[in-house]
């Protein structure tokens, strides 16, 4: 749950998205996400972002985000959204549809709301 309050300073971004880019050894029992492809998918994401002109969002690389087993993982501020992701196609959706149109791509959620 985000709170603010009523004297907080404005965001300096409308949306923070970190991607999950840590990289552990292979033979790693837990793996990690840039294992998964998340380099290559957070530049896709990136690119995007930047053709698009969404100035007001943030795309960063993040070291473990500790959600390993779900990965590749992002999460956006601030509401607090989790995705794990595969392809440049659950890219495209999640730009599209919570970053430029504001709304969730429920298949993709990490923790879904009940009954999605």
């Amino acid at each position: 749950m985000t709170v603010t309050q009523a004297d907080d300073p404005p965001l300096h971004f409308r949306l923070h998205v970190f991607i999950c880019t840590n990289r552990r050894p292979d033979d790693n029992p837990r793996g990690s996400c840039a294992q998964r492809g998340s380099e290559d998918l957070r530049e896709h994401l990136k690119d995007a972002q930047k053709r698009m002109g969404l100035k007001d969002v943030r795309i960063n690389s993040a070291g473990c985000l500790d959600r390993c087993g779900l990965g590749p993982v992002m999460v956006i501020y601030p509401e607090g959204v989790w995705y794990s992701f595969t392809t440049v196609a659950d890219i495209d959706e999640i730009l599209d549809t919570h970053l430029v149109k504001g709304g969730r791509v429920h298949r993709l959620m990490v923790d879904r709301p009940a009954g999605s």
